[in-house]
């Protein structure tokens, strides 16, 4: 921050400084004025209006901004697609080699060994977005809307990013419930949350399949409510305690049982939303096999609808809803994908896509090395793009709107599947959607 005040305050108000105005580039010194052009950067994007220095700027600005929050990337393969070679990069994996255990022959040369390398293939995307700034308000405004629509996009790309990295590690199908102590999300309680022996579990996984650390250790990604509970360990060291300051990883809080942990509040929830507002309950006792279950409350036609493959806990019954009949209090149902073959009179119906009766559930990544890979096409990484008033010609005849926005394209894959474990636990917080 202290690096942009300076140099805002050198590019706008410095004498001599060449500033922004209305039509018309202004030098603050003398008030030479000079006209606007376009120009095109090294990007490939035309900037109308802006000098070189600021284009950089701007950019430098917007990705300070952005890198930040892009936690779930750091830890990537990294591959560049050079430009003009097609949307879609091999990343590649090479499988350890067998052990030798034969003695060598006296004067005999063995054969020589093959690498067996597995490819994955993943195609690039682009993502992207803008804000309009109008020119009653860049010709009102006290702030540097430049700078303030930066802040925001910026802001928005590193989440953007973030999170498609992060739902693709989500679907991984290395997974650990809690301590092993269930085999699935939504038998997790308020008794599984996170642990030392979670974590041990997790690293003895990734040894037995042979990943890689990196730098040292495995890394994990976690979420701060999950933290919390892990924290309190005597054995948690903080990053200060084991590492060079210098060298400490975007996010990094400490470090227990072998693996480096770094915090977002990004980390994937497993939230499920309440299946009606104030909930279903069995209407009447089920002590046979049955599809259909009466329930105590009304469900509107818009409900019933919304209520189709939803997931839902009915007793110890983990259920998928077929469909629902609309009605009034006490005379709707909902029809079960499969048969249930017990539930009490009044038991609540929870909804399925997260924890036992409904709980947040919290994924921790615990990674070795090669686990997923990002890929970018060379000259189409995260680039912020700025389009002065008028710049769209004929769509803004009167010069009323300006854009200042960002794109990207990137692809992400999952390269080795037990290189990753997803930990699943509850926590002693509740986080919501996420």
């Amino acid at each position: 921050m202290k690096k942009f005040m300076k140099k805002i305050g050198l590019q706008f108000f410095g004498a001599g400084a060449v500033v922004n105005g209305t039509a018309s580039y202004v030098n603050a010194g003398t008030g030479e004025t000079t006209s606007f052009s376009s120009s095109s950067g090294a990007d490939g994007f035309t900037y109308n209006g802006l000098t070189p220095e600021m284009r950089t700027y701007y950019s430098d600005y917007l990705i300070d901004i952005a890198s930040p929050i892009l936690i779930h990337e750091q830890f990537a393969q990294k591959r560049p697609i050079p430009k003009n070679n097609g949307k879609t990069i091999n990343f590649r994996r090479y499988d350890p080699l067998p052990k030798i255990t034969s003695a060598l022959q006296e004067g005999v040369t063995p054969n020589g060994q093959k690498m067996n390398v597995g490819d994955k293939t993943a195609t690039v995307n682009q993502y992207g977005g803008y804000i309009e700034i109008t020119d009653v308000l860049l010709l009102t405004a006290v702030d540097n809307n430049i700078v303030e629509a930066t802040q925001l996009i910026g802001n928005q790309a590193g989440r953007s990013c973030d999170t498609i990295v992060r739902e693709v590690l989500n679907a991984g199908t290395n997974v650990q419930y809690g301590a092993n102590a269930v085999s699935a999300r939504y038998a997790l309680t308020t008794s599984h949350k996170m642990s030392v022996d979670c974590i041990r579990r997790a690293v003895r996984n990734l040894k037995n399949n042979l990943a890689q650390k990196i730098n040292g250790t495995y890394v994990a990604i976690i979420h701060p409510d999950v933290a919390y509970d892990l924290m309190s360990d005597n054995d948690w060291k903080y990053p200060h305690q084991y590492v060079d300051t210098k060298n400490i990883y975007s996010g990094e809080i400490g470090q227990i049982a072998g693996v480096r942990f770094v915090e977002t509040t990004e980390a994937k929830v497993f939230h499920a939303d309440a299946l009606i507002t104030g909930g279903l309950t069995v209407k009447t006792a089920i002590d046979s096999s049955t599809t259909t279950v009466a329930v105590n409350e009304a469900i509107s036609s818009a409900q019933a609808t919304a209520l189709a493959g939803r997931k839902c806990i009915i007793g110890t019954n983990f259920c998928t809803i077929a469909s629902a009949s609309a009605n009034t209090a006490g005379s709707a149902t909902i029809t079960l994908s499969a048969a249930i073959t017990a539930a009490s009179k009044d038991a609540v119906i929870y909804p399925g896509e997260a924890g036992a009766q409904g709980r947040d559930v919290y994924s921790t990544i615990v990674l070795g090395a090669n686990a997923y890979g990002v890929s970018e096409v060379t000259g189409g990484g995260l680039r912020h793009i700025v389009k002065q008033l008028g710049s769209a010609g004929t769509a803004d005849p009167l010069d009323q709107r300006a854009t200042v926005g960002w794109k990207r394209l990137m692809a992400v894959c999952r390269l080795v599947e037990t290189y990753m474990v997803r930990v699943e636990t509850t926590s002693t917080f509740e986080a919501g959607a996420n």
